[in-house]
C-alpha cells in the first residue's frame, strides 16, 4: 500500500493519473493537492471524490508549509509532481507564472519532502519523489534527426520549456546533493479525457461541433509524438514500481504526426460520426460544417509561433527495456476513444469554455 501525493491532480494530467490509480489500486490513499488555477478543474476529479481512500485540498505548491503538514498528517511516502503551467503560448505572452510555479514551485516540494522524509525521518526515511516533465526541454530536432533520448542535451526555447528544465536539474540535485529518492519522466505531446480545451486536440474537436476556424500554426507541418494520457499514468506507475533511483525515463507514444495531418484526422472522423449518427445533428445543432460531412472547410493557417520547435520526438527504449513498458494505444485507436469523450462530456468542455 501507498499513500500518495498528487499535486496538480485536478489537471489535464493529473487527474487521469489520479483516476488510473484509485482503478488500479483502490486500498492506496491518494492525496491531491492543487491551486485550481484556470488549468485545474475540480470537476475533472467527480468519478473519484467519494472515495473513502481519496482526499482533495486546494493549496499552492509554493505554500512549503502546507506541503510539509499534507506530508505528515497523511503518512506520506510517494509524491508525483504533475503541478505546472504548461501552455507554451501562455508562457510567451506572461512567463511569471511559469517561473514562479515550474521552478519556485518544485523548489518548495522539494524542500518540504527532504525536511519531512530525510530530516524528520517519516515512513523510516522511505519515500519516491516523482518528477513529471516534458520532451520540450530537449529542444527542437530536424526531420530526419535521431529521437531524443534521456542522454540528449538540454536545450529548451520557450519560457514555459526553460522553467521545466530548471526544475528537472533542481530534482537531480536534491537526489546527488540530498540523498532524496528522486525520478523523473519525461513524456511526449499527452491527449485524451479532460484535456483543457485550448490544447490543439480538445480545441479542433470543440471548434468543430461550434462550426468554428480551426486555426493552424504556420504550414502545419510542426511534428509531435503524441501519448495517450492513460498510457503515460501506466508509464509513471512503472517507473514508480520499477525504476531505478536517480534516474530518468522518457516515455514516448512511438506516434510521430504532423498537426495539418491530426487536424484533417479529426475532420474525417467528425465527418463519418455525424454521417452514421444523425442524432448528433439534434445534439449538436450548431454543428453546421460536419453534419454535412464537410469540417476540413473549418481549417485556415494563421501566423506561426514565436520560436515555434519544429519537430519533438521521444526515443522511449530505456522505458521499454528496463520497465517493460509499451503504450497501448495506437494515435489511431486514441483518437477515436478522445472524440468520443468530448462528445459525450460536452458538459465538462462547455462550462471552461463558457468561463
Amino acid at each position: 500500500m501507498k499513500h500518495i501525493l498528487v499535486t496538480g491532480g485536478a489537471g489535464f494530467i493529473g487527474a487521469n493519473f489520479v483516476h488510473y490509480w484509485m482503478d488500479n489500486y483502490p486500498n492506496d490513499t491518494v492525496v491531491v493537492l492543487d491551486a485550481l488555477t484556470y488549468a485545474g478543474n475540480l470537476a475533472s476529479l467527480n468519478p473519484v471524490k467519494n472515495h473513502a481512500n481519496f482526499k482533495f485540498y486546494q493549496g499552492d505548491i509554493c505554500d512549503t508549509g502546507l506541503v510539509e503538514t499534507l506530508l505528515r498528517e497523511h503518512h506520506i511516502d510517494t509524491l508525483v509532481n504533475f503541478a505546472a503551467e504548461s501552455h507554451v503560448d501562455r508562457s510567451i505572452t506572461g512567463p511569471d507564472t511559469f517561473i514562479q510555479t515550474n521552478i519556485i514551485g518544485t523548489y518548495s516540494l522539494l524542500k518540504a519532502a527532504k525536511k519531512v522524509w530525510l530530516d524528520e525521518g517519516l515512513n523510516k526515511g522511505k519515500h519516491r519523489f516523482h518528477h513529471v516533465s516534458t520532451d520540450e526541454v530537449y529542444g527542437t530536432l530536424e526531420p530526419d534527426a535521431p529521437a531524443f533520448s534521456e542522454t540528449t542535451a538540454y536545450a529548451p526555447n520557450s519560457p514555459y520549456s526553460a522553467s521545466k528544465a530548471a526544475s528537472d536539474h533542481l530534482v537531480r540535485a536534491y537526489h546527488h546533493t540530498y540523498g532524496l529518492e528522486v525520478t523523473t519522466s519525461n513524456c511526449s505531446n499527452n491527449y485524451g479525457p479532460y484535456h483543457f480545451p485550448e490544447k490543439l486536440i480538445p480545441l479542433v474537436i470543440t471548434n468543430i461541433v461550434r462550426n468554428l476556424p480551426l486555426p493552424i500554426y504556420g504550414d502545419g507541418l510542426q511534428v509531435r509524438d503524441w501519448l495517450y494520457v492513460e498510457d503515460h499514468a501506466r508509464g509513471i506507475d512503472k517507473v514508480l514500481s520499477h525504476g531505478r533511483v536517480g534516474e530518468c525515463y522518457n516515455i514516448g507514444g512511438n506516434n510521430e504526426w504532423k498537426n495539418i495531418d491530426i487536424i484533417r484526422l479529426i475532420c474525417r472522423l467528425m465527418n463519418k460520426y455525424f454521417g452514421d449518427n444523425p442524432s448528433l445533428a439534434a445534439q449538436f445543432p450548431g454543428a453546421r460544417s460536419v453534419i454535412v460531412g464537410k469540417a476540413d472547410e473549418l481549417i485556415c493557417f494563421v501566423a506561426d509561433r514565436a520560436g515555434h520547435d519544429r519537430r519533438y520526438a521521444i526515443d522511449p527504449r530505456k522505458s521499454n527495456i528496463e520497465l517493460k513498458y509499451q503504450p497501448k494505444e495506437s494515435f489511431e485507436t486514441g483518437i477515436v476513444r478522445s472524440i468520443n469523450w468530448y462528445l459525450d462530456n460536452e458538459m465538462w468542455w462547455k462550462e471552461l469554455i463558457e468561463n
